[in-house]
């Protein structure tokens, strides 16, 4: 795959600028709190920044050749619109919903709206944590979850939702109905 990176004002880089016909696009959710990644409660969370974190992702993506579009809110509301948005020119999602995790029908009701396939993130294990964060909203409505990993688990997310998308294109390549014999004659 030919280099994608590009500098944009100056210091940052963006990936990827180019885009390929069948390259696949997925969009990756932070939500609340996680843009204090690195310096909030570092025994559950770890020392990395989001912006480690985003690079992690951003550089398994170019090895996958995947188009990635890395987002962070503190807002239901704003998760709730970008899901919806990808609706139209992704084919999946990677959220790591934090506490809206427990507490979001509005964020799991979107994902099930838009029918693409989602893998959920956490961090921490959140088996392991509080009683009221085992219960997860999005879980019903994900094809998997990943907790208890650290950055890692979105890493892993990354690759198994590429595999999952990989195979599916695969999948509806191979299953696509053969024209019928007769038509291909010209009978009847």
């Amino acid at each position: 795959m030919p280099p994608c990176w590009t500098p944009s004002g100056g210091i940052v880089l963006t990936y990827p600028v180019c885009e390929h016909k069948n390259m696949l696009r997925i969009r990756v959710l932070h939500g609340p709190n996680l843009n204090l990644l690195g310096t909030r409660e570092q025994s559950i969370y770890g020392t990395l920044s989001l912006d480690a974190l985003d690079s992690a992702i951003t550089k398994l993506a170019e090895e996958l050749a995947v188009t990635v579009d890395l987002r962070q809110s503190n807002s239901e509301g704003e998760l709730v619109t970008w899901i919806q948005e990808a609706r139209t020119g992704y084919d999946g999602i990677i959220i790591n919903p934090a506490a809206y995790t427990h507490t979001s029908i509005a964020i799991r009701d979107a994902i099930a709206a838009v029918g693409l396939p989602t893998v959920e993130v956490h961090l921490s294990n959140i088996h392991q944590r509080e009683e009221f964060r085992h219960r997860s909203y999005i879980a019903g409505v994900a094809i998997g979850q990943i907790s208890g990993l650290g950055p890692t688990g979105y890493l892993l997310a990354l690759r198994g939702l590429h595999d999952h998308l990989t195979a599916s294109r695969r999948q509806k390549k191979t299953t696509a109905p053969a024209p019928s014999r007769r038509a291909a004659k010209g009978t009847r």
